[in-house]
């Protein structure tokens, strides 16, 4: 029997949109999206956010805009930011011409609630002549009332026919630039949709699991739904949506796809739960260099293994390990192989001297490796 290699994810071809300078599907990496909590119309207060998202790794960021004052910010939002701002429309096409014309490298706007033919196609000619894309956002909580009454109640069926409804629409209006989301706060709803919208069409597609909740619960929902989805290849770009601070779904996002292979970035810290034979404070440890070493972002992994039993093991497959050694002697690896040895005190400071020097080093050879590149 044949079976498909247990690492490799075979990703489901779609066509490939741009969203700013960032491309989404085709054979694009799978960007990372969040959303600002804070009132759009206050430029100063969004700005600081999307900096701090824009730290965390976030590859667009999305805004609210509801009214013309959070429209009217929208360009100096865009212009003191880096990343491709997305701006949410819902109702009012006014807002979405707004919004591209102040920059707005996305509208989320389903193009079958904003009204007449006449707007849409007024949205349509806006996003065309400012180089701005769309997403079509579907949620299970506001699927159009006819939809409800022919099937009864939200379901996988209702949210695909719903997405290629509004599909239908920009595509008669010969717009094609956007990707599609079928979210639903249930994770079983949410991923037959995305299931079967995927094979109804080629269009790239947005995930998430919407309301997932809190920290703990949302982190855990939009783990099972979204892994679910992205090992079946399914996915071309992601927003985890947490009851919690933005920079928290950057950074679930990223811990997400680094755990099914998909993109890398920043330091995995492979660490044991600890026991009765760690050699050291294995969790205090863990917390403290989780904290210290948020500032990396070049890709590289350290495992934290409080005893001998498996720390050589994991070591070995680790661009540096800590294993935990009896009295005070703990043996540090480098590109898995024992180096030398430390004493509990100052652990975490040597660590993190070795994580940034390592860093450094993998900077510098992959700008020599670009430098050559360019020669050639």
């Amino acid at each position: 029997m044949s079976v498909r290699p247990y690492r490799d994810i075979m990703r489901r071809k779609s066509r490939q949109i741009s969203v700013g300078n960032v491309l989404v599907g085709g054979d694009a990496p799978i960007s990372i999206q969040s959303m600002t909590n804070t009132l759009t119309s206050d430029p100063v207060a969004t700005i600081k956010q999307i900096h701090a998202l824009e730290e965390a790794g976030a590859d667009m960021v999305r805004v609210s805009c509801p009214d013309v004052e959070s429209t009217h910010a929208l360009k100096e939002i865009v212009r003191e930011t880096t990343v491709p701002i997305i701006a949410d429309i819902h109702f009012h096409y006014q807002r979405g011409i707004e919004a591209a014309e102040a920059g707005a490298a996305c509208l989320r706007i389903n193009p079958g609630n904003i009204g007449s033919a006449e707007r849409v196609r007024e949205v349509v000619k806006a996003a065309v002549d400012n180089n701005c894309s769309m997403r079509i956002g579907v949620n299970a909580g506001s699927l159009e009332r006819e939809l409800l009454e022919k099937y009864g109640e939200p379901c996988p069926d209702a949210m695909v026919e719903s997405a290629l409804n509004h599909a239908r629409i920009l595509e008669d209006n010969d717009f094609t630039n956007f990707k599609i989301s079928v979210k639903a706060s249930d994770v079983f709803l949410s991923v037959a949709a995305y299931q079967g919208l995927a094979e109804a069409c080629d269009y790239p597609l947005h995930l998430g699991i919407t309301e997932a909740g809190g920290f703990t619960p949302g982190t855990v929902k939009s783990s099972i739904g979204l892994g679910m989805l992205l090992w079946s290849g399914i996915g071309d770009t992601l927003r985890v949506s947490l009851s919690a601070d933005p920079v928290q779904e950057v950074k679930v996002g990223y811990e997400i796809l680094k755990s099914l292979g998909l993109r890398r970035r920043g330091v995995t810290i492979i660490s044991c739960p600890s026991c009765a034979r760690q050699a050291f404070p294995v969790i205090k440890t863990v917390e403290k260099l989780e904290e210290r070493l948020e500032h990396i972002s070049t890709p590289m992994s350290l495992s934290i293994i409080g005893c001998v039993v498996n720390g050589p093991g994991e070591a070995r497959e680790t661009d540096i390990g800590l294993t935990g050694g009896g009295k005070g002697n703990h043996m540090v690896y480098l590109n898995g192989v024992t180096d030398h040895k430390i004493d509990t005190d100052g652990v975490v400071e040597h660590i993190v001297e070795l994580v940034e020097a390592k860093a450094a080093e993998l900077e510098a050879e992959a700008a020599a490796e670009e430098a050559t590149k360019k020669a050639s």
